[in-house]
């Protein structure tokens, strides 16, 4: 049988406690031109009622398929009968129209012989969750592959970047198995766009109008339109954004939508890098490969030690924003320098005028270089006296601390911390009267920041940081691709993915 083209490459995942509700749901999104479920029957009070609720959903729409699930409780799933009654409950479904049945292993392996039945009127699917970690795929797959099915399902937890890698080069080493590979958590999302275009049968996604039922499920909405999970193929270019945390970041749906508007083959993806697994990016970043990334909180001033060449103005920063790989050797630049002064320019002559900088970490650093060399007097303060005072030492800049800074009068304020950035978004390091005519808050998540706010409100000019991450992003883009932004598009892209919340 054609494994390939039989399963639509989206599984809605469908887990609710209520028949009716169940039903409801499957109804709306099939309304919605989605046309692959999986019923979670486990998740049903009795498992019995979903046979009903198959049937009645599969005459008004024929033409949809149902994968039947009903995992047991020792397995993670929420049924606690026994394995026995659990395949009874898995026949039923398949008399009632399911088009595939997904088992664990473990339940597999107690009723190997009785699961002939299943392949004679439908799919099998063989599945195998892992909540704690990533062990290796391949030993798992063996042990999968004593059972025969239709379909081999490897589900993992991602504990570390790389672990994205391990399991999609499931589908390299083999090729001619039927798979579907994924890695739950927010640092497996990845992979959930990746597999089909890898070799993986389908993907699973949660309900446009609901939770899903596993951890960095995302909607169908956002695999098909956001991601264009299938659209892109396997050779498609591969660029994200590393951060920590990264789930807020808009850089997916700006980037994503001007690759579309260049018909280009590429994907960009958001990746969770904690503090500690830079290393173990690159090497991920290596075998996928990713061909360029965007840098962010916590990892701008760590990642230069990972890179083969970084620019002048970047090495003198100390910080980068923008890698990208050409000639097998990793690059980077700071695209923040120009997205600051650029801004800036459209509202004060930038030479001589006097700006005061808040902030000490990566971000700062460039807008410090870049206002320096644009010739204004810089003054800084920052939460971090010390680190205040080795910054301005190193680019030439006034220290201050917090109590000298009401005393005086700037032309401009550049907020350059995270203060009031998503999700904690009262933050301000102003309680009262902001010392500047015009404020440039770096921060775009939310757009109206409490600085903004409150500097709206105080009668002051203000510069939201969509700019900046807007003139940034531009420069990014054109570095990975040598083609011009799109950026009306970008900007569209932008302001609906902070109006929706992605």
């Amino acid at each position: 049988m054609p494994h390939s083209t039989f399963f639509p490459r989206i599984c809605i995942a469908m887990g609710f406690p209520d028949a009716q509700k169940l039903l409801e749901h499957a109804r709306r999104e099939a309304d919605a031109g989605e046309s692959f479920f999986e019923f979670r029957l486990d998740h049903l009070a009795t498992p019995e009622q979903g046979i009903g609720v198959i049937r009645k959903f599969l005459a008004t729409h024929p033409d949809c398929r149902i994968l039947a699930t009903c995992r047991r409780h020792q397995n993670h799933g929420k049924y606690n009968g026994s394995v026995e009654e659990q395949i009874r409950v898995l026949n039923a479904a398949i008399n009632a129209g399911a088009c595939g049945v997904d088992i664990e292993i473990e339940s597999a392996e107690n009723v190997a012989s009785g699961l002939d039945s299943f392949r004679s009127q439908a799919r099998l699917i063989l599945s195998y969750h892992n909540y704690q970690g990533t062990p290796s795929p391949e030993v798992v797959l063996r042990r999968m592959l004593r059972i025969p099915a239709d379909g081999y399902k490897i589900v993992t937890t991602a504990r570390k970047p790389s672990d994205n890698y391990r399991v999609l080069a499931l589908t390299k080493s083999h090729p001619r198995t039927p798979l579907i590979v994924l890695a739950m958590g927010e640092a497996g999302f990845p992979t959930r766009v990746l597999s089909t275009a890898w070799g993986g049968l389908f993907t699973y996604a949660a309900p446009n109008a609901s939770e899903g039922t596993a951890s960095g499920q995302v909607s169908a909405r956002l695999l098909r339109h956001l991601y264009r999970a299938e659209k892109f193929s396997h050779s498609a270019k591969i660029y994200g954004v590393i951060a920590d945390p990264v789930r807020h970041s808009i850089s997916p749906a700006v980037h994503n939508r001007a690759f579309q508007a260049h018909r280009l083959d590429a994907v960009y993806l958001p990746f969770l890098v904690q503090g500690t697994q830079l290393k173990d990016f690159f090497i991920l970043a290596e075998k996928l490969p990713v061909a360029g990334f965007s840098v962010t909180i916590p990892h701008k001033q760590k990642v230069l030690r990972y890179l083969d060449v970084v620019d002048p103005l970047a090495r003198r920063i100390g910080a980068v924003n923008t890698i990208w790989r050409k000639s097998g050797k990793w690059r980077g630049t700071n695209t923040d320098a120009e997205a600051i002064t650029i801004p800036l320019a459209r509202k004060l002559r930038l030479p001589k005028s006097s700006i005061l900088l808040v902030g000490n970490g990566g971000a700062a650093r460039g807008a410090a270089y870049a206002l320096m060399e644009s010739g204004a007097k810089v003054s800084i303060v920052g939460r971090n006296p010390d680190r205040v005072r080795s910054l301005a030492k190193a680019c030439g800049a006034e220290p201050l601390l917090r109590e000298q800074i009401q005393a005086r009068k700037f032309d401009a304020l550049v907020h350059a911390t995270p203060l009031g950035m998503y999700p904690h978004v009262d933050g301000c390091f102003f309680k009262d009267s902001i010392p500047a005519e015009l404020v440039f808050d770096m921060v775009y998540n939310p757009l109206e920041t409490a600085l903004v706010r409150r500097a709206t409100e105080q009668g002051l000019t203000v510069i939201s940081g969509l700019q900046m991450f807007l003139e940034q992003a531009a420069r990014q883009f054109e570095i990975w691709t040598g083609s011009s932004a799109p950026r009306s598009v970008m900007e569209k892209a932008a302001q609906e993915a902070l109006a929706t919340g992605f």
